[in-house]
């Protein structure tokens, strides 16, 4: 049987009557499996990890969006993570005997069908984006909820489907098809935000501003010119954890095979260490696959001939993924769910 992953992104953390309802809202999808739910407070925001077959993973994203629908409403919304609806984003990825255009196709299907029964805006990305200035999911974003009734007025920002009209409640939706993306935040000892955001400017692929000798941001026919930063495959920013008295860099690691988590973490350590700021330690945001771990673990491995059992927890160890939260091989290690 194909298995595809769907991690839809919605805008709540908080209410637990509201995630119970999303839970429960899968019930009776046989061909579809809950992996994993992981809420965070500070962000208001909760991470939902489902796999199914083709006709599962379909059924189970539609019932998941209706129940967070009903249950969510932006205009009382406030978070750190950037989002432009209630449910945020709902990317479908191929794990098993799938192809990504499999992946396209489901998540066009899916926003043919939420738009119409929700009335919301649906925008296509990655790889099943339309137009080029959709691929990526930052410029979708770009001007969050607040900014997207005037969005929707330029006829550049068209939904791909549904109306080109503000749903007050819902904002917006972005869907599509990617590969395995890892939601990886490094924590830094401190308070000030600014360093967060300078290591985020600094490592993700897209940089940060040009500026000139006065601090004045450099721009060439009115486009702000890039200083490209250090990680392919990275998109990162900083972000406050207030309950654990730290900031972290926010990354989005979408391709871990080019960029690996150890790779992310160590230049982290190395920047943040010119800053004078600790790091300690780090965390993922839903689940990860098997290979991102062993690749960690052989790396800090050297040349010592570990087994898997092994390496995974030497990775887990080095990386800190056990400094906020527990770390359970089980529940986060998308092979060992499946």
């Amino acid at each position: 049987m194909s298995i595809i992953e769907c991690v839809p992104n919605f805008s709540e953390g908080k209410n637990e009557d509201t995630l119970h309802l999303i839970k429960e809202s899968l019930n009776g999808n046989i061909e579809c499996k809950l992996l994993n739910i992981e809420p965070d407070a500070d962000y208001n925001r909760v991470v939902v990890t489902i796999a199914g077959s083709i006709a599962g993973i379909f059924q189970g994203a539609i019932a998941i969006s209706k129940a967070a629908a009903a249950n969510i409403d932006m205009r009382t919304h406030k978070g750190e993570h950037p989002r432009i609806g209630a449910i945020d984003i709902v990317p479908f990825v191929p794990v098993k005997d799938a192809t990504m255009e499999d992946c396209v196709k489901i998540s066009e299907a899916y926003a043919e069908s939420i738009a119409d029964t929700l009335e919301v805006p649906v925008y296509l990305y990655e790889n099943a984006a339309r137009k080029a200035s959709r691929k990526n999911l930052s410029d979708i974003r770009k001007g969050e909820y607040e900014g997207l009734e005037e969005k929707l007025k330029d006829p550049e920002w068209k939904p791909d489907y549904g109306p080109a009209v503000f749903n007050p409640k819902l904002g917006a939706i972005v869907t599509g098809a990617r590969f395995f993306l890892i939601a990886y935040n490094v924590n830094l000892k401190s308070e000030d935000i600014k360093y967060a955001k300078e290591l985020g400017e600094i490592l993700r692929e897209s940089g940060k501003p040009k500026r000139d000798n006065t601090g004045k941001i450099v721009k060439v026919n009115g486009e702000t010119v890039r200083e490209p930063g250090r990680l392919k495959y990275v998109k990162g920013m900083g972000v406050a954890l207030e309950k654990y008295r730290i900031t972290q860099v926010s990354m989005n690691l979408t391709n871990y095979q080019a960029t690996p988590i150890h790779i992310a973490f160590e230049e982290v350590k190395k920047e943040a260490s010119k800053l004078g700021i600790e790091v300690i330690g780090s965390e993922i945001v839903g689940l990860v696959p098997l290979e991102a771990l062993i690749l960690a673990g052989k790396f800090y491995a050297g040349d010592k001939n570990y087994d898997e059992k092994s390496l995974v927890d030497l990775a887990v160890e080095k990386l800190g993924l056990s400094e906020l939260n527990t770390f359970h091989k089980n529940e986060k290690i998308i092979d060992y769910m499946i």
